[in-house]
């Protein structure tokens, strides 16, 4: 069996937990930051777990993960 590559876009953008979940980054927290709340961006500030139909793609982008 060959060795698989690891998708590096992916690699960049998502960790796995301990439990296997895919843990990504809050979007809309990069720019135009004057007209956004201080709770919203409070709120977008922690990681995310990716949602449930999604993760299996994700997981195979990352097959040493």
């Amino acid at each position: 069996m060959p060795k698989l590559k690891t998708k590096k876009g992916a690699k960049k953008r998502f960790k796995l937990t301990a439990s296997g979940k895919v843990k990504r980054k809050r979007a809309y927290l990069r720019h135009i930051l004057s007209s956004k709340t201080r709770r919203q961006k409070r709120h977008l500030r922690g990681p995310a777990i990716v949602d449930a139909v999604d993760a299996p793609a994700i997981k195979r982008m990352l097959p040493y993960g």
